[in-house]
């Protein structure tokens, strides 16, 4: 297993569709073990493979336990629910956003040796869900954000008395990917 660099919003490499993972061999092992290292030293609760340079379609997200979950080739195959939350990424650093996602997500995907299975997250899983999988389609969440905000503004905001809750984002005139996730 080795570190790596992640990459940061203006590279190319994020921007890109990734090519789905065909060969479930030792090298996808050790880019499952590489994304693995490099997000429990980032401190984060998701990676995906474009994040640090690789495009093919994995992903590691953490889930309630802290147990991180290995997704090849993930598809969402159910949504339900809504939820509103700040949201942030490894790639986006101090930067965090007001996002809608689905609060239930189904996936269905392939472990490191190939074998499909589905799991469902809610919540922050589920958030996570969709978040890595749009990096697979050369997406990062500040498409869904109409401001960014940095960690002491966000403070700043949630310790007002006048305004309690975070702002809502206003909708948006144009840029906004309707139907997607």
């Amino acid at each position: 297993m080795s570190l790596r660099k992640i990459l940061t919003q203006g590279d190319p490499a994020l921007t890109k569709q990734c090519r789905p993972v065909e060969k479930f061999d030792q090298k996808l092992h050790w880019l499952l073990d590489d994304l693995r290292e490099t997000l429990e030293n980032a401190g984060g609760v998701g990676l995906a493979a474009p994040q640090i340079g690789i495009l093919r379609r994995a992903v590691i997200v953490m889930d309630e336990e802290d147990r991180m979950i290995e997704l090849v080739n993930p598809v969402i195959v159910s949504e339900e629910g809504e939820q509103e939350g700040w949201e942030g990424c490894l790639s986006v650093p101090n930067q965090y956003g007001w996002v809608e996602r689905p609060n239930v997500v189904t996936v269905r995907a392939q472990d490191r040796d190939g074998r499909f299975f589905e799991i469902t997250g809610e919540e922050m899983v589920a958030r996570c869900f969709c978040h890595e999988l749009e990096h697979l389609d050369g997406h990062l969440f500040v498409e869904h954000a109409d401001e960014l905000y940095t960690p002491d503004e966000i403070d700043a905001m949630e310790g007002e008395e006048e305004q309690p809750e975070p702002p809502k984002p206003r909708p948006r005139k144009t840029g906004r990917r309707k139907g997607k996730r």
